[in-house]
Parts: structure tokens; C-alpha cells; sequence
């Protein structure tokens, strides 16, 4: 977790509530999370009703939420007052509505929090609020998270929640849902639910219950074409073929082609080692020993025709120069042309 989100969460856990919080950025979920903790714990249910007002940012402007944050708390130690969609406020972007957030900045009242939930961007540095709002508030700026992130991410989700979840388990999810987070983390509550008192969180389960097959799926077509094991390639591309409903080929083929363009790019780097491939692709140290282990494969002309090939199934799949092969055929020569 960020230690700037960590830090808020710290102290509002410990009942040190700020008057003014900016919440802002790409990253959604550490917005919604800290916002969420002030809604349900910063005061009783008995104070909620005539001391918490939620705002949405396209039905207000600057004045009517300033007019809120100045009441004082009615039999309460404080009032809070949360903007979600901040974005959206009528008036933020205009220099009127940035003034008065400025002069209210400026002289707080105690006994409120005010909650701003800016989501998906943050505000122009070059502008006064934008520049200011670090010194006159407690401001996060929160940014996706890169791929080789994401392990982290989950382990101390499950970590938090004390649930046990294999090294493979978590490498499944990260690729299976990649960097959104409420999805991440919806994923993985589905999965606490399911499990027995005592019981991990296993690959298998991730899955069988996120939506790969337990049997065969595209990590494993993936494992298989590296490893250049023609019988458990044929045996996935028949399931594929079986079902495909539930294995599309254009996916298929998209996510081979982002292994395989991220293997060539691999393959130019000057540290190859599990930690320079980690750092030069921007994924996890679990997915840097798969493009390791492939390194020691297929060198750099294969990996060319390879990526050639991706790109010409991915043509046929989309109606280009198909003839009379269907998505089953397209598919199984790809892999034979891949493996050969």
C-alpha cells in the first residue's frame, strides 16, 4: 500500500480526523477506501443523521458545499461532509470556484471534515488550487499501479483479511483481472467467501472461479508453446476447439501476442536477469521467470516470425484473407507454426 494512503488510514483509524481532505487521481480504489472508512466510522450512526451530508459533484456548486462544511456539529464533537465526484463540481475548474475553496482553505472550521473524492485525474498544477491544496489540506494523488505491483497488492489484501494464497494463485489473478483494483478486490472477497475456515487461496480455485477453465486455459496453452510440449498444445487447442464459447480465439491470440511482444523486448534487454526483466517490462517477479525461462528458448529471429504470425491469426480472425479455415484450424496452425 502507499505510505501516503497508509499514513491517512493510520491516523483516522486512531480517531485524528483532518478538516479537509483532497482525494485525487488515476487510482480509484485508495479514494474510495479512505472516503468509505471516514462515511461508516468518523462518526456514530446515533450522529449520522443530522451531521453527515454526502454530496455528488455534477448536482452542487463550490458555494452550496462551503455552505455545509461552515455549519457547526449539532450535539456532535464534528459534522462531515463528503463531495464524491469532486470532478464534476460545476465550478471547480473556474477561478471563482477555486477562490472560494482557497479562502475556506484558508480559515477551516475545526468541527468539520470535508471530503473531496476527485477521481481519475487531479488538478492543474499550474493553476493556484492545484498548487496550494498539498500545503492546506491532507492531499493524496493516487497513479495506477504497474503490473509488477500488483502481487504485492494482492498478498497484502489476503495478508490484511489473514487468508493464506499461493505464489501461483496470485500471479493468476494479476494476469486473469490485471490493474484494476475494485475488480482485483472484488475477485479476491468472492474468493474469501467460498473458502473453508483454514483453507488458501490456490490457483486452482482462481481459475475454476474467475473465469478460466480449471482444466486447460491460456496460461497453460502459453506454459506449453514455451516449453515447445507439442502433446499438451495439441490437447488445450482441442479444448479450445471444443469450447469455444468459453475460449474465444481472438483473445486468445491477444494475449499470446502481449507475452510473446513483451519476450522479443525482453530479448534486447542488458539485464536479463529475473529482476531486469521485472524492471524493463514492468511486471511481476513471478511473470519475469516465465520470460526468463522463454529467453532460454527461442531466440530473437523466432521470436520475430512468432509475433509475424500472431499478427496474420489475428487478421484471419477478424474475416482477412480466412479462406475456408474456421477459428479452430487458425488457431491450431498458429500454435504448430509457433512450436516449429
Amino acid at each position: 500500500m502507499d505510505a501516503a494512503v497508509r499514513k491517512i488510514l493510520t491516523d483516522i483509524k486512531s480517531n485524528k480526523y483532518a478538516p479537509v481532505y483532497f482525494l485525487q487521481g488515476e487510482e480509484p480504489f485508495y479514494i474510495d477506501l479512505i472516503a468509505d472508512f471516514i462515511e461508516k466510522y468518523a462518526l456514530s450512526d446515533a450522529d449520522k443523521g443530522f451531521n453527515q451530508v454526502v454530496l455528488y459533484g455534477k448536482d452542487v456548486t463550490m458555494a452550496a458545499i462551503l455552505t455545509n462544511a461552515r455549519r457547526f456539529p449539532m450535539m456532535a464533537e464534528r459534522q462531515v461532509v463528503i463531495v464524491k465526484e469532486a470532478q464534476d463540481i460545476q465550478d471547480l475548474n473556474r477561478e471563482s470556484g477555486s477562490k472560494l475553496l482557497l479562502d475556506y482553505l484558508s480559515k477551516k472550521v475545526p468541527s468539520t471534515v470535508l471530503v473531496f473524492c476527485h477521481k481519475h485525474k487531479s488538478l492543474d498544477k499550474r493553476k493556484e488550487l492545484g498548487k496550494k491544496i498539498d500545503q492546506l489540506a491532507v492531499a493524496l494523488s493516487t497513479k495506477k499501479l504497474y503490473d509488477n505491483q500488483l502481487p504485492e497488492f494482492v498478498n497484502e489484501y489476503t495478508t490484511d483479511r489473514k487468508i493464506p494464497i499461493e505464489d501461483q494463485a496470485i500471479r493468476a489473478l494479476c494476469e486473469f483481472v490485471g490493474n484494476d483494483l475494485h475488480r482485483l478486490a472484488n475477485e479476491i472477497d468472492k474468493l474469501i467467501i467460498s473458502l473453508q475456515p483454514g483453507e488458501a487461496i490456490t490457483a486452482n480455485l482462481v481459475m475454476n472461479q474467475v473465469g478460466v477453465s480449471k482444466e486447460y486455459n491460456i496460461f497453460e496453452l502459453q506454459r506449453a508453446i514455451v516449453q515447445r510440449d507439442h502433446i499438451m498444445a495439441n490437447k488445450i487447442v482441442n479444448y479450445f476447439e471444443s469450447n469455444t464459447k468459453k475460449n474465444p480465439a481472438i483473445p486468445v491470440v491477444a494475449f499470446l501476442y502481449s507475452f510473446f511482444s513483451k519476450l522479443l523486448a525482453a530479448s534486447q534487454a542488458t539485464d536479463k536477469s529475473d529482476k531486469g526483466l521485472a524492471s524493463e517490462l514492468k511486471v511481476s517477479p513471478y511473470a519475469a521467470r516465465d520470460y526468463s525461462s522463454a529467453l532460454r528458448v527461442y531466440q530473437t529471429p523466432k521470436l520475430i516470425d512468432i509475433i509475424s504470425s500472431l499478427k496474420d491469426a489475428d487478421l484471419k480472425l477478424k474475416g482477412v484473407n480466412t479462406g475456408s479455415a474456421d477459428e479452430g484450424q487458425i488457431v491450431r496452425e498458429l500454435v504448430w507454426r509457433m512450436m516449429n
